[in-house]
């Protein structure tokens, strides 16, 4: 509690509290139920939530991580995880294990324990000499995967005859890695990168995973093994993604584009989907024929599945009466700082965030995807009801 008032005075973060409610010396009275606003830092760069939403991860785009706790309706500081050097570029919070694993832009990433109110880091070591840039539990947590600028990602289990984790590396990639998905078999690995590609790898580690069975990717599966590639994006690759069955993989390019892979059917097919709005930062899919995608248009995006074929839906923040398009007043936003340098008399957007979308996360519970939460460079978190 002490290194929390001790942060928000040396950090100024006293008013970024107090226009949300939270009292600086430490208390909270904001409330964050489904399809809800609030206001966490000046920029926040990734989040995720443990298994019933009780609690929220966050960085503050720096090197810390802030761990934020549910207490009826409201939410209030708990704990700031301070180990990392460098700007925290990812985080994920197991569901299962209730463990923390964070990555960074200092090479590292920690798997945080919880001890009560508090986080106990083990440091692993992921041989990378670039930068970590995405960070996914598999789905039994027995295993992590890191993205990084080093051409590489680092697949970690945990090694208990040793106790501690060992990493290795996926390569065969030609530039930085953005994200990675595993697939619901815990064996399967989805990237995506700057060198314009999607990939399917396979993850399996003897001694960890049981044999796995034959897929449409393929049957050979060794460690690292490349399964599948794809090159339907004329662009850097932001972000994968998995279906709940894992028929269909998902990725998203930064040339305003989303493609589908479907081996539903026991062959690849691919559809490739051109939007006429901004790139999205991330994708997720909310159900097995819907997709949302969020990112440079400050407004999360729907796509749907009707009849096997993937379309363009609908913006998910529309305002409820007319106004200009939602990016048209982001430029003017932008226009206006540079022709009178100054932004005083711009008037809000009139969407929720007011800056782009950098993480996206589902709202489970239990097993059923419920809702989804964004947040961004304005600093807000925002919590969404399944669209309708």
């Amino acid at each position: 509690e002490d290194g929390i008032r001790d942060l928000v005075r040396s950090r100024g973060l006293g008013d970024v509290y107090k226009r949300q409610g939270i009292n600086a010396e430490y208390g909270a009275s904001s409330t964050l139920p489904i399809m809800s606003v609030t206001e966490l830092a000046d920029c926040v760069s990734c989040h995720a939530w443990n298994a019933d939403r009780s609690m929220v991860a966050f960085s503050p785009n720096n090197n810390q991580v802030h761990i934020w706790k549910k207490s009826g309706n409201t939410f209030a500081p708990l704990a700031i995880l301070k180990e990392h050097d460098h700007l925290v570029t990812g985080i994920d919070w197991g569901a299962k294990t209730d463990r923390i694993v964070t990555c960074s832009q200092d090479r590292n990433a920690y798997v945080w324990t919880r001890d009560g109110d508090s986080w106990k880091p083990t440091l692993v070591i992921l041989r990378l000499n670039r930068a970590a840039t995405s960070v996914k539990w598999s789905p039994l947590e027995n295993k992590f995967a890191v993205a990084s600028g080093a051409k590489c990602v680092s697949v970690c289990y945990f090694e208990q005859e040793h106790d501690w984790w060992v990493s290795k590396h996926i390569k065969k990639h030609k530039s930085t890695v953005l994200s990675v998905a595993w697939h619901p078999n815990n064996i399967l690995l989805a990237t995506g990168g700057t060198d314009y590609r999607a990939r399917v790898f396979s993850a399996f580690i003897k001694g960890i995973d049981a044999r796995p069975s034959p897929t449409p990717f393929g049957e050979k599966m060794n460690f690292g093994e490349l399964m599948k590639e794809f090159d339907q994006s004329n662009s850097w690759v932001k972000d994968v993604d998995w279906s709940p069955s894992g028929n269909k993989l998902a990725f998203t390019g930064h040339d305003s584009s989303l493609s589908v892979v479907d081996v539903s059917s026991g062959s690849i097919q691919v559809q490739n989907i051109k939007f006429p709005d901004l790139p999205f930062q991330q994708l997720k899919f909310i159900s097995e024929d819907a997709i949302v995608g969020a990112g440079h248009e400050n407004n999360p995006t729907l796509f749907e599945n009707a009849g096997g074929q993937w379309k363009y839906s609908r913006r998910l923040d529309e305002p409820k009466t007319g106004g200009a398009k939602t990016s048209q007043t982001a430029f003017d936003v932008f226009k206006a700082k540079v022709e009178v340098g100054q932004d005083s008399n711009v008037s809000a957007l009139d969407t929720k965030h007011q800056n782009m979308i950098n993480s996206l996360q589902v709202l489970r519970s239990g097993d059923k995807i419920v809702g989804y939460s964004t947040s961004g460079t304005d600093g807000k978190l925002v919590t969404w009801d399944l669209p309708k």
